[in-house]
């Protein structure tokens, strides 16, 4: 672990270069990666995420040499069913699959047989860590409950929720999201966030007029979460926008490891980045 990128924040952003807003050119996008990977701040970056139909059409041949050990996060745009066609394409470019995401259902829909079938498909994967996409509607306790027992069980499986998108409704509101991570924290359930995370403090997109969460919100949440604090704290610290607060809770753990909370995905790398450079989380590229 270097010492730029603390403990704290290893592995938080997964790189979704391809996926909106960024909509970047796969081979442009592979490139980009291989460039966050040797630069001093590596330590931040988790894989690149790939959708799974792009990776079936064989877009990814030829852009990565098989010595290189290059690894993705399959993102299951493909159907629960497809996801094994799709990862037969990665072990002759020498590409390790690190993780697979894929949602369970709908908004609105049971999440419970999308759940179970990509509970099977974890148990034929051989190791590979599996995060189930569950919306945060309809049966969403349930899952959490099943997704704890195959935990349990040994299973690699983890939860994975939206903060944001193209609707007001896409966004939780923040007791919303403090009543997951503490469900989560009560399973001991690892999650993942996805969409909506675009800077370290909750703030209001002024041309959207959306509401953001934070993603050192998350963080601080989470660690509070982590510590035994319930839904109304770890409401208020993803409320917050004084950045203050957060960053000295944050500041306070910078040498653990990072409980419950994964990571996410965002399409830039270089705006949480430069984030945290800004809060003195990150030191910039200087040694300390």
């Amino acid at each position: 672990m270097s010492t730029q990128v603390p403990r704290l924040f290893a592995g938080l952003v997964d790189d979704a270069a391809v996926f909106p807003p960024g909509s970047a050119a796969l081979s442009d996008a592979v490139i980009a990666h291989r460039r966050h990977r040797t630069a001093w701040y590596a330590d931040l970056v988790g894989p690149l995420l790939l959708p799974a139909s792009a990776v079936a059409a064989g877009e990814l041949s030829g852009l990565v040499d098989p010595a290189e050990g290059f690894a993705v996060g399959l993102i299951g745009d493909t159907g629960t069913g497809r996801l094994p066609f799709a990862l037969s394409f990665l072990a002759p470019d020498g590409v390790t699959a690190r993780l697979v995401e894929a949602p369970v259902a709908r908004r609105g829909e049971d999440p419970g047989p999308g759940l179970a079938e990509l509970v099977e498909l974890t148990e034929r994967l051989g190791g590979v860590g599996v995060h189930a996409e569950i919306p945060l509607t309809f049966g969403l306790m349930g899952a959490l409950d099943a997704l704890a027992d195959a935990r349990a069980a040994g299973l690699p499986v983890a939860a994975k929720f939206r903060t944001g998108g193209l609707a007001a409704e896409l966004f939780p509101t923040p007791a919303e999201l403090a009543a997951v991570i503490c469900a989560c924290r009560d399973r001991q359930l690892p999650f993942k966030l996805t969409a909506g995370l675009h800077q370290a403090i909750r703030h209001r997109d002024p041309e959207t007029g959306f509401t953001h969460h934070g993603f050192v919100n998350v963080l601080a949440a989470t660690l509070a979460a982590a510590e035994g604090a319930e839904v109304p704290a770890v409401a208020e610290l993803l409320s917050a926008t004084d950045p203050v607060p957060l960053v000295e809770r944050a500041h306070a753990h910078r040498d653990a490891e990072r409980p419950l909370w994964i990571g996410y995905g965002s399409c830039s790398i270089s705006e949480p980045l430069t984030d945290l450079i800004r809060l003195g989380l990150v030191n910039g590229g200087f040694e300390t």
